[in-house]
């Protein structure tokens, strides 16, 4: 097999689980936003989705969640090489975090133009005052990210 149609293979897989994660905080009743953090090896380290109203906690977005248990699983407060996938488009306050940690590379599904952060609204990693900005490759399973994302506020919204 080539390098690069591994590479891709890989991403896919690592969506696709994001993919599940999302699914899977849906049917708690959160937003379908699911993040898996990978490390420089391929090795996963954490797979996680939204958890705000779990937890009553509104920084507790998937992104954030799977940072932290990443970082609390090697014992550090950096993941660096790490790549983040996660189904949607990052927030300002995730980016922020994203920034943190120093993750290398970050792959997202469906944009937000609404509220994200990286392409759309506060455009984090643009700012001069970025101290890290990670490789960003958006649109990866975007179409199956947008459906989670269009059936779950379709359902709440009647």
């Amino acid at each position: 097999m080539r390098p690069g149609k591994s590479r891709c293979m890989e991403r896919s897989a690592h969506m696709a689980l994001a993919l599940d994660a999302a699914r899977e905080a849906a049917q708690r009743g959160e937003v379908p936003v699911g993040a898996v953090v990978v490390s420089p090896e391929g090795r996963v380290l954490a797979v996680r989705g939204n958890e705000t109203r779990a937890t009553h906690d509104p920084s507790a977005h998937a992104e954030v969640q799977a940072i932290r248990a990443a970082c609390a699983m090697l014992g550090q407060e950096r993941l660096p090489g790490a790549s983040l996938y996660v189904t949607l488009e990052p927030c300002a306050a995730c980016a922020g975090v994203i920034a943190a940690a120093r993750i290398a590379r970050l792959y997202y599904g469906a944009s937000d133009p609404k509220s994200g952060g990286t392409e759309h609204g506060a455009r984090v990693f643009s700012h001069p005052q970025a101290h890290h900005t990670p490789e960003i490759y958006a649109g990866i399973a975007e179409r199956e990210a947008e459906a989670l994302l269009r059936a779950f506020f379709q359902v709440r919204r009647g």
